[in-house]
């Protein structure tokens, strides 16, 4: 299939990670197709976040209305992630970088379609998820959020996207298990519209009529309305939003409150043992 390159934006290096860029082409008229290539695995660092949100701003006030395509160069990966420590290093990059990057998936002007070509972890399946459509290459790789596995707790704007989007039993499954979703149990649960390639989201667009949709003006305006829930929390700022840590200081003080009871408790019942 031939595609035509229509520009690239770079993805300046940033700590441990050296930077990459996204490419973006056309396989057919009004379709953009985004390949982002960010080694090793594609982390959603606040670089590749703004090289993204550049490259979804070119694509809207630059080219008539189509339908964008997200995919990854690195054949194990669309992307694993945030990198949590950076992240939690530079002061406001939820509520200033993923956030945005996410809301502005969300109520896009135009369809999008991830196509998923592996590994979709923790923040790389929230970004698939803020597509409207998926597609799940299928050969390789899981969805999967696993923040259960390495500790950390779910922010409203980050969870909001699964409880509006699956299931309530697969969105149990999802968190309190970490359960891994290869293509067919994704495709099984509603995560993913189909399994295929490039082809595969070629045919859905054109079985579905998407290139058309966002030449009204009101798709993103629709989706704004049909994710209110969503786009408000990813909108919060300041006193209203939600960080980790103001999430995780309750559930540490209550810790702590229930072993200063369970010692008293431990103490009293030896005492009354003695006697």
């Amino acid at each position: 299939m031939m595609s035509t390159e229509l520009f690239t934006i770079p993805i300046p290096s940033i700590k441990s990670h050296p930077g990459g860029n996204i490419v973006c082409t056309s396989p057919a008229p009004n379709i953009y197709v985004l390949t982002w290539t960010s080694p090793p695995d594609n982390r959603l660092t606040p670089a590749f976040n703004t090289a993204l949100m550049t490259a979804l701003d070119v694509i809207e006030f630059g080219h008539p209305p189509g339908v964008v395509i997200t995919t990854s160069s690195i054949s194990k990966f669309y992307s694993n992630g945030l990198d949590l420590q950076l992240t939690l290093s530079i002061p406001g990059s939820f509520e200033n970088s993923i956030y945005p990057l996410y809301r502005r998936l969300l109520t896009y002007p135009m369809p999008t379609v991830a196509l998923i070509n592996g590994h979709g972890f923790a923040g790389g399946f929230m970004l698939a998820m803020h597509h409207d459509y998926r597609v799940f290459v299928g050969a390789k790789g899981y969805l999967c959020v696993n923040e259960l596995e390495f500790g950390a707790p779910l922010p409203p704007p980050m969870s909001s996207i699964f409880r509006i989007k699956t299931a309530p039993t697969v969105y149990r499954n999802m968190v309190l298990e970490a359960r891994r979703f290869d293509a067919k149990a994704a495709l099984d649960a509603g995560l993913v519209d189909v399994i295929g390639e490039m082809d595969a989201a070629l045919s859905l667009i054109k079985d579905r009529a998407l290139v058309k949709k966002g030449s009204t003006g009101v798709y993103g305006l629709l989706k704004t309305e049909m994710y209110r829930e969503s786009v408000a929390l990813l909108d919060a700022k300041g006193k209203d939003s939600i960080s980790l840590s103001a999430l995780q200081a309750p559930e540490k003080k209550r810790k702590a409150e229930g072993a200063r009871w369970y010692k008293q408790w431990k103490e009293a019942h030896v005492e009354k043992a003695k006697l």
